[in-house]
C-alpha cells in the first residue's frame, strides 16, 4: 500500500514532465495524530511553468490532489517553479514556518 507522499509523487510526475520534485510530510510539526499524513509540501520544478501564472500553477497542483483533499489531506504548502526561477533560487524551496495552531508539546502540557 501506497503512502499519501508516494500517491502526491506519483500523481504529480505523471502529469508533469519535471527537472526537480520534492514532497515532504511535514505532518508531525503540527498538532496531528503521529501518522496522520495530513501536512505536506510541495517543490516541483518544471518548463512548463514558464510564463504560468503562481495562481494557475497552484490550481493546477490543486485540481491534481483533489482526491488527497478529499481523502482527509488538511494542507499542502506548494513551492512551484519553472526551470530558470529554481536556478534563480539556487535550487532552493523556502522552509516552512512553525505551525500556527498550537504545537503538540503545549497540548501535552510540556
Amino acid at each position: 500500500m501506497m503512502t499519501r507522499l508516494q500517491r502526491i509523487e506519483e500523481t504529480i510526475a505523471s502529469a508533469l514532465t519535471l527537472s526537480h520534485l520534492d514532497v515532504a510530510d511535514e505532518s508531525a510539526g503540527h498538532n496531528v495524530p503521529a501518522g496522520a499524513e495530513s501536512h505536506f509540501k510541495v517543490t516541483a520544478v518544471s518548463a512548463s511553468f514558464a510564463g504560468e501564472s503562481r495562481i494557475n500553477r497552484h490550481r493546477r497542483i490543486n485540481a491534481l490532489l483533489q482526491a488527497e483533499f478529499a481523502a482527509g489531506m488538511h494542507a499542502c504548502a506548494l513551492h512551484l517553479y519553472s526551470d530558470e526561477e529554481w536556478q534563480q533560487r539556487n535550487n532552493l524551496a523556502p522552509q516552512s514556518p512553525g505551525c500556527a495552531g498550537a504545537s503538540k508539546a503545549a497540548s501535552d502540557g510540556a
